[in-house]
């Protein structure tokens, strides 16, 4: 198991990770964008929001990954959420596929008496992946990879 800080911005991601770049160095492990969702998702996104980074990983170390996204006006309206400064920060929990069990506990235990933001489940990027807020208001994402990599 690998915990990472996972950070939300309004439109700033890719900014604010060219930036980050500069400093610790390294290449980008992943960059995708709304506009690279599979359109047999049903993506309705504006053209605005399809050029947002959807997904963007600067590994710092052998250990440590910063990751981000920008958050977009679907996505909110989806989860009741509204982007504000202070709340754009997740602990990530990132699991191999031999821990899906793990994954499961995780986030069953930590989503107690929380708000659940994404249910657990398979995505398109391959992965059994959830979001929510425990019961003291810290947000935790947990994303366990389905094949090895």
């Amino acid at each position: 198991m690998q915990l990472n800080h996972y950070l939300n911005f309004d439109g700033q991601a890719e900014a604010a990770f060219n930036f980050y770049k500069s400093v610790f160095g390294g290449e980008f492990a992943a960059f995708m964008r709304y506009g690279d969702i599979p359109s047999e998702q049903g993506s309705t996104l504006s053209e605005a929001d399809q050029q947002k980074v959807m997904h963007i990983s600067l590994p710092i170390n052998a250990t440590t990954v910063l990751m981000a996204s920008d958050t977009n006006d679907q996505f909110c309206a989806q989860t009741n959420t509204v982007f504000t400064l202070g709340n754009n920060h997740y602990i990530s929990i990132n699991l191999e596929a031999h821990e899906q069990a793990d994954a499961k506990r995780l986030f069953d235990a930590l989503s107690v008496n929380g708000k659940i933001e994404m249910p657990l489940d398979k995505t398109f990027w391959g992965a059994l992946y959830g979001a929510f807020t425990d019961q003291f208001g810290i947000q935790w994402m947990v994303n366990c990879q389905l094949e090895e990599g």
